[in-house]
């Protein structure tokens, strides 16, 4: 389970969508099952968030990084640390539960 599930102990909704400007990643139980280039629609099969859980999120106040375990909101960046190498993504531009066509094209 990941950290931010921790936070949503009550929340039913398997699926999560976190958008960034050029990239999607697709959550199904806190877990990255799928991640998109919005550019070409294509998966990104190899991509390092893959499998792995949201450890946190950063926010970016006066040109400071700002990390908290809080769930990530619109304008901070996904925080990966567990698993893998450190990953910070750009800022979120949305978060959405996705549409049953997009989870069905997941690509596992």
């Amino acid at each position: 389970m990941s950290k931010i599930d921790d936070v949503r102990p009550n929340e039913r909704r398997k699926h999560r969508m976190y958008v960034t400007r050029n990239t999607e990643y697709h959550f199904r139980k806190g877990v990255c099952v799928a991640v998109r280039c919005r550019n070409t629609g294509n998966w990104l099969l190899g991509h390092t968030t893959l499998n792995r859980t949201i450890s946190g999120a950063v926010s970016f106040r006066g040109g400071e990084a700002c990390p908290t375990l809080t769930p990530p909101r619109v304008g901070e960046a996904l925080f990966f640390g567990e698993n893998g190498p450190d990953v910070v993504t750009s800022a979120l531009t949305a978060v959405a539960r996705p549409q049953k066509a997009l989870v069905s094209a997941y690509p596992f």
